[in-house]
């Protein structure tokens, strides 16, 4: 058979234009690598690596690492003031793990996860969240675990999201979980731990609240319009869009399941209520799920925390394990999005082949959206590095002798810091100088005239002019006098 004639003239655009789509396609593709107005590269010419950090990680200075220790120290105080232990996993699990779990928001998640397939043909994944790894721990550990169980750990998450202002593709997150308690009293104890956690870093009701419903209420609404269980978890990840999507999308999201319009109507006037007084009127006052928010509230009253919760039927939680009450945290100005957020999740174990549900309930408390939402109150503490001794020798004669001192302080009650100027041949006016751009609140000197005296000259730096304690002599068998 001949070829087809080709006309050069038609085919020369044509491959012009293919050209020029896809040297748009490889923009495209390096803005999305890059970001727009990246720092990236910037380096290349002078034959640096890349500096800048892979998109959505973070790099912690000494400086950043101080907030962030700051952060994980109240999570940690707060988690053992409530006496849960801490407990961790590997950031690499088999990405069986959430694969079991995926159902509705979980697909979500595997669309998200940075996983691969290992050099001895394993599929496994950095972990995008902490449940499942707990929930593995849990079944390991079977009957031989003293019920209940009150963990928490401070995981680093891993997904490949849409970075944006408090949303990074890792970070840092605070769980809290109890698990063994099938009563609200696990939850209201959570919430506390919650509170106390915004009272530490002095945020009020004012500025932060919790939101709380039940996933039972919009099930209880519709069971009885003909929506099953097996359609009700891809609501609620529908549903949980609300803030995210205009109304009119999520309507539409809800009728592309196949749901009518009078139960799609239904669906907007039960997420509208915003009291317990209302939902009364809607389930009645001796319906079970009214009876257990009551209880909840009632706790929430004991533990002084009621200022910091409200009722919101809204708030659903997109993953489908979630079994009963929820909870989102929030900022009342509506500045950023949810500051934490968990529930019951008694289905869980079942999922890993437990054989029957295992009651269980937990928070995830992401460190990025707190950080800012700290920031805009102004609440970020000055976080300065932390140097109360400087041993510095007057000459190199005397350096050996510096390291003694400098151990022989570090070693005294308290475990005080103390650093030791290293830098060979330095005269003393940049000593003083170094001190001062650390920080450090006293200067040791070991210089030759006091030492033939068995004595060090301590320097305290941040005393006033004029001050007896200004600047003295200690003998080294007084160490101990610098730290009482």
């Amino acid at each position: 058979m001949a070829e087809p004639q080709v006309d050069p003239a038609t085919t020369e655009p044509k491959q012009e234009a293919k050209a020029a789509d896809a040297k748009k396609e490889k923009a495209a593709s390096e803005k999305t690598k890059h970001g727009t107005g990246s720092k990236r590269n910037r380096g290349a010419k002078k034959g640096l690596v890349e500096t800048e950090p892979v998109i959505g990680t973070r790099d912690f200075y000494p400086e950043d690492m101080r907030l962030r220790n700051y952060l994980f120290g109240h999570f940690r105080e707060v988690a053992r003031q409530y006496c849960f232990q801490e407990y961790d996993a590997p950031v690499l699990e088999l990405d069986e793990l959430y694969i079991r779990k995926a159902g509705e928001a979980g697909e979500e998640i595997l669309g998200q996860m940075y996983n691969f397939v290992d050099k001895e043909d394993y599929h496994v994944t950095l972990r995008p969240e902490m449940t499942p790894s707990l929930a593995r721990l849990i079944l390991k550990k079977g009957r031989s675990l003293l019920l209940p169980v009150r963990w928490f750990a401070i995981p680093q998450c891993w997904r490949f999201e849409n970075v944006q202002v408090g949303r990074k593709r890792e970070h840092y997150q605070w769980n809290m979980d109890v698990i063994g308690v099938d009563s609200v009293t696990a939850e209201a104890e959570l919430l506390s731990a919650i509170v106390a956690f915004f009272e530490r870093v002095g945020l009020t009701a004012k500025d932060v609240g919790l939101k709380v419903n039940s996933r039972k209420v919009l099930q209880a609404v519709l069971e009885p319009l003909g929506v099953t269980e097996k359609l009700f978890a891809p609501v609620c990840v529908i549903v949980d869009k609300l803030d995210k999507l205009p109304a009119e999308a999520v309507q539409e999201q809800l009728a592309k399941l196949g749901l009518p319009m009078e139960v799609i109507t239904k669906i907007q006037q039960t997420l509208s209520i915003k009291s317990l007084d209302g939902l009364n009127e809607v389930l009645g006052a001796d319906s079970p799920i009214v009876k257990e928010l009551r209880n909840f509230w009632t706790l929430c009253e004991g533990y002084g925390i009621s200022d910091w919760i409200t009722f919101d039927a809204s708030v659903v939680r997109g993953l489908a394990y979630y079994t009963g009450i929820v909870f989102e945290g929030f900022d009342r100005a509506g500045k950023f999005r949810a500051i934490c957020g968990g529930g019951r999740y008694d289905r869980l174990f079942t999922t890993y082949g437990a054989p029957q549900p295992i009651s269980a309930c937990g928070f995830g408390f992401g460190d990025c959206v707190i950080v800012e939402v700290l920031k805009d109150k102004g609440l970020i503490p000055a976080l300065e590095p932390e140097v109360e001794f400087i041993v510095t020798p007057f000459d190199e004669n005397l350096r050996p002798v510096a390291c003694e001192i400098a151990k022989k302080i570090r070693s005294l009650p308290g475990n005080p810091r103390v650093d030791l100027q290293l830098m060979p041949g330095k005269k003393l006016p940049w000593c003083y100088s170094y001190a001062d751009r650390i920080g450090a609140k006293k200067l040791i000197l070991i210089a030759p005239d006091e030492w033939a005296k068995g004595c060090i000259r301590v320097k305290n730096l941040r005393a006033a002019e004029g001050d007896s304690n200004k600047e003295y002599d200690l003998a080294v068998s007084d160490l101990v006098k610098l730290v009482q």
